[in-house]
């Protein structure tokens, strides 16, 4: 790994692991953004089962270093350079198999949008949550404003853009945004505990499900129903259906261990 690795990729067994380390406060850059989507390339290429993101440092991240947009002398830069920045979480929401974002503190702007992006969000007892563009007088720009509004409403999102506050664990889970909030002494093993049991589950039944609720995210239940039983009769073709139903009749429950095959 090189000296300079903002962003490093690691992988335990299916588990992969992407961990920001960008001191002192993993603000995003163009260098960040450049090794991050470089680990989502990897990703795309050759597969995990599960992804864990995670960061380095006292805090997750402080948000964007505010020079990069001080560089943007128009509207049209400007668009290139919030069309480039999107791309990190929309490649991350498209990946095939879950993702899980670990929060252990402050996690402000792009850090947040990129939370989003993933299936499930961990939380520290001790993070808390921001999207504070308001203070440069700019909106987010990397789909965390929508991906907020899809899991806690469009109210929800205004007053969380609209305040630049910051929330705690708890609020946000109360909200449907966090899924779980976790102590603060052994987070970091928590969370990839969690991340490994996914890891370790139905790979194909997982991305399944992942396609079962895009069609919801774009139709809602009409257009879910209209696919889901293709969606699901597809995963007789896997060995690890097949497999863990004979586990089932042969053992019983929650015998079966799982390939991603």
């Amino acid at each position: 790994m090189a000296d300079n690795a903002l962003v490093r990729l690691d992988r335990d067994g299916g588990l992969a692991v992407v961990t920001i380390d960008a001191p002192p406060l993993n603000l995003y850059t163009a260098e960040l953004h450049d090794q991050f989507v470089d680990a989502v390339a990897q990703l795309e290429a050759a597969p995990a089962r599960a992804l864990l993101i995670r960061a380095e440092g006292k805090i997750v991240s402080g948000g964007v270093d505010v020079s990069l947009f001080d560089a943007q002398d128009s509207a049209a830069e400007a668009k290139v350079l919030f069309d480039r920045m999107l791309t990190l979480p929309d490649r991350i929401a498209a990946l095939e198999f879950p993702t899980v974002f670990a929060a252990h503190a402050l996690c402000l702007t792009w850090a947040f949008e990129v939370a989003v992006a993933c299936d499930l969000i961990l939380a520290s007892e001790r993070a808390k949550f921001g999207l504070v563009e308001k203070v440069v007088g700019l909106t987010p720009t990397m789909g965390g404003t929508q991906r907020l509004a899809e899991r806690a409403g469009a109210g929800r999102a205004k007053e969380f853009v609209f305040t630049g506050d910051t929330y705690d664990a708890a609020t946000l889970e109360r909200w449907n945004v966090v899924n779980r909030v976790l102590p603060a002494e052994g987070f970091d093993a928590a969370a990839r505990a969690f991340a490994t049991r996914l890891a370790d589950g139905p790979t194909r039944a997982h991305a399944a499900t992942k396609r079962i609720l895009g069609h919801f995210a774009h139709g809602g239940v009409p257009e879910a129903n209209a696919h889901v039983t293709t969606i699901a009769a597809e995963l007789y073709e896997t060995e690890d259906l097949r497999n863990a139903v004979k586990s089932f009749l042969a053992d019983g429950p929650g015998k079966a261990t799982f390939t991603g095959r």
